[in-house]
């Protein structure tokens, strides 16, 4: 009886290997697309203490050059009726921040960036950068064929505005990691089209984060070409 027990089982895997979808399988395991969990909007304070967040699993963003320093970055991510939120969890020993200021080179020091192209067939994206010290650097992006400079935002308050917090963990005196957070309204976004996205749209996006302890360090969860902007190479972002 075992055996035809056996024989039973392994005919109806087959069967249902057969008439299910190849998609259902391929989106568990393929680590280019991301899906995003709508949430109720809730308040960013820096350390993802929001019960929100436990509802998303982190994705860890792989270090594309390591060197005298190996540390972990993981990020998760969330969007609710208004926007986006990010949250950035970054081992570390050492914060190289000393620019004091909003839309300075915040890449120059350490940083964790955040791109989003929302329509494939126009060559513009927005990008998010946010410091250990909480500055930040939010610009969109036109890029033909490599060529690119980012804009500022005009009229940047009230809705348009972004909220972000970080916080520096330590144990002791000794630092271990920092954390950073941070909403992007889709007000913001606009005039990009596919925004707001409604469940089933799909972006492009890539997360990053540089380091400088030792020289520079990045992380990026899809890896890129020649820099950051290689918006052919980014991931996709499926809103569920």
């Amino acid at each position: 009886m075992r055996f035809k027990s056996n024989a039973v089982f392994i005919q109806i895997f087959c069967w249902l290997f057969a008439v299910t979808p190849f998609y259902v399988f391929a989106q568990d395991t393929d680590t280019t697309i991301l899906k995003a969990i709508k949430t109720n909007d809730f308040a960013v304070t820096g350390d993802g203490s929001a019960s929100n967040w436990n509802a998303v699993r982190w994705l860890t963003l792989p270090q594309r050059n390591p060197g005298n320093i190996v540390y972990k970055t993981k990020i998760k991510l969330l969007y609710s009726d208004s926007g986006i939120y990010c949250l950035y969890h970054c081992e570390d020993k050492k914060i190289t921040a000393t620019l004091k200021g909003d839309f300075l080179d915040l890449y120059n020091e350490d940083v964790v960036e955040a791109f989003f192209w929302t329509d494939e067939s126009i060559p513009i994206y927005f990008e998010y950068e946010v410091s250990p010290l909480n500055y930040e650097l939010p610009i969109l992006v036109p890029n033909h064929q490599g060529t690119f400079l980012g804009w500022l935002p005009w009229h940047y308050e009230g809705n348009r505005r972004t909220r972000h917090a970080v916080h520096i963990n330590k144990d002791g005196d000794q630092i271990t990691s920092w954390t950073a957070e941070f909403f992007i309204p889709f007000t913001l976004l606009r005039p990009l089209t596919n925004v707001p996205p409604q469940s089933g749209t799909r972006w492009r996006v890539n997360f990053y984060r540089i380091d400088y302890d030792s020289g520079e360090s990045y992380w990026s969860w899809q890896l890129t070409r020649k820099n950051f902007h290689d918006y052919e190479r980014f991931g996709t972002l499926l809103f569920k």
